[in-house]
């Protein structure tokens, strides 16, 4: 849980931090009356609505599972994150609305100068808080931070956007130029609101994570011993900032509890060295079979029926597979042997 906390506490900062550049994005535009700003202003009120549900979210998913939730809480960071990605969306059809609307009906703007430094300031601190956001949510696994940062930084590029109109509109004096900037940068959110989205809706459907499969395999893969003579049925489940991961280990069939367990031990050891401690491994063990021979690497194996052929390097392919690794047939039919 220490992992939920860290994350909790930090969503906590962005929060105040999100808050207070809000007030300073409301005092630009009282200033200035741009459309550009008051657009952004407008989007901010959704990062500040964001900010708090990924807050909520947060703290539900510190709480220690119970039997309710014998998982844990963390599948309520997708939730939090799928209103977020949604939020951005629809915050941009109403820059949209807005843009379009002043540049039918354009009317003066003034103080540029104090709407620019304001504004600039805003978004150089949302660039920097998001940033280190989404290094904190990759490092915990947290898709409620990495949305909040990704959020903040997308809010900064339309805030460059603003800056950019508001100097060409201080020196040109075209003030359509404001609604042009604000409908660009609309666009942007949209994009970067339809990732947020389409991962929050991976992690509710449980989606595979192909990059996270590949590393793990690869983990496995590199450290194997020679008394895993297989892995398979490997699967991972993200929930928030916690990692479950299944799978059936074969040993020799000559092992006792005992010693089958030490080596879920070594493996336990392996993933938390290398994936945290926000890891929860269950692992089947399974004795081999009389064809497990030809692909087992063990050389003091008193009771072996086959000679060693070949050592069959894991794959995420062969590896999620419900099978035990073995030799293809002379047919040519496969790898897999009985699950």
């Amino acid at each position: 849980m220490k992992t939920e906390l860290e994350n909790y506490n930090f969503q906590k900062k962005l929060t105040a931090i999100t808050i207070v550049l809000f007030g300073i994005k409301i005092l630009a535009w009282y200033l200035t009356s741009s459309v550009a700003i008051l657009t952004d202003t407008l989007e901010y009120t959704i990062n500040v609505i964001a900010g708090l549900v990924g807050l909520y979210s947060l703290y539900l998913s510190s709480l220690p599972r119970d039997q309710n939730h014998p998982y844990g809480h963390g599948k309520v960071e997708f939730l939090s994150a799928a209103i977020e990605g949604t939020l951005m969306i629809v915050s941009s059809f109403l820059i949209i609305y807005e843009g379009i609307n002043n540049l039918e009906h354009p009317h003066e703007i003034s103080k540029l100068d104090y709407g620019i430094y304001l504004v600039g300031l805003t978004g150089l601190i949302n660039y920097g808080v998001g940033y280190y956001s989404i290094r904190k949510g990759k490092k915990n696994n947290s898709l409620a931070l990495i949305a909040s940062g990704k959020h903040m930084q997308s809010d900064t590029y339309a805030t460059i956007g603003i800056v950019i109109g508001l100097v060409l509109i201080y020196f040109l004096k075209y003030s359509w130029i404001d609604s042009v900037v604000a409908l660009i940068f609309a666009f942007i959110i949209i994009v970067s609101g339809y990732r947020v989205l389409r991962s929050s809706i991976a992690g509710i459907m449980d989606e595979a994570d192909d990059k996270l499969l590949e590393i793990v395999v690869a983990t496995f893969q590199s450290s194997r011993v020679e008394n895993w003579i297989d892995l398979h049925n490997l699967r991972i489940i993200k929930y928030g900032g916690t990692l479950h991961l299944d799978c059936h280990l074969t040993v020799p069939w000559y092992m006792n509890v005992h010693e089958a367990h030490k080596e879920i031990d070594k493996l336990d050891k392996l993933v938390r060295d290398n994936f945290g401690e926000s890891v929860e491994l269950f692992v089947h063990t399974d004795g081999c079979m009389d064809f497990s021979c030809e692909v087992c690497t063990k050389t003091d194996c008193s009771v072996r029926q086959h000679n060693f052929v070949k050592k069959i390097d894991w794959t995420v392919s062969n590896i999620s597979s419900n099978s035990k690794h073995r030799i293809p047939s002379p047919s040519g039919r496969g790898i897999k042997g009985e699950g």
